[in-house]
C-alpha cells in the first residue's frame, strides 16, 4: 500500500494500492478517480510499501519515521454525528 502524508502534521490522508497512478502536481495530486484539491507536490509526501493499520481512517494516523501512530485529536465521524 501507499499514503499520502501532508507535510506540515504528518497525517496519513490517502491510501491507495501500489499499482495505482497517483501524480502530484504543484496545483493538486491526481488520483485514479478524483483530484485532491488541497494537497499537491509541496505540501504532501507518498509514502510506498507500508502496512496500513487494520483500524486505518483518513487522518486517523501519523505516518513518521517509517511507523503509524494514532491521532490523539481524531474523532470517530459516527460517533461525532450521534452527538449532535
Amino acid at each position: 500500500m501507499k499514503t499520502i502524508i501532508e507535510n506540515a502534521t504528518n497525517l496519513s490522508k490517502y491510501v491507495f494500492e501500489d499499482d495505482a497512478a497517483v501524480t502530484f502536481t504543484a496545483a493538486n495530486i491526481e488520483t485514479p478517480n478524483f483530484i485532491i484539491a488541497d494537497l499537491n507536490s509541496e505540501n504532501a509526501t507518498m509514502v510506498e510499501g507500508v502496512t496500513l493499520p487494520e483500524d486505518w481512517a483518513g487522518c486517523k494516523y501519523t505516518y513518521a519515521d517509517g511507523a503509524f501512530a494514532l491521532n490523539p485529536d481524531w474523532t470517530d465521524p459516527a460517533e461525532a454525528v450521534e452527538e449532535v
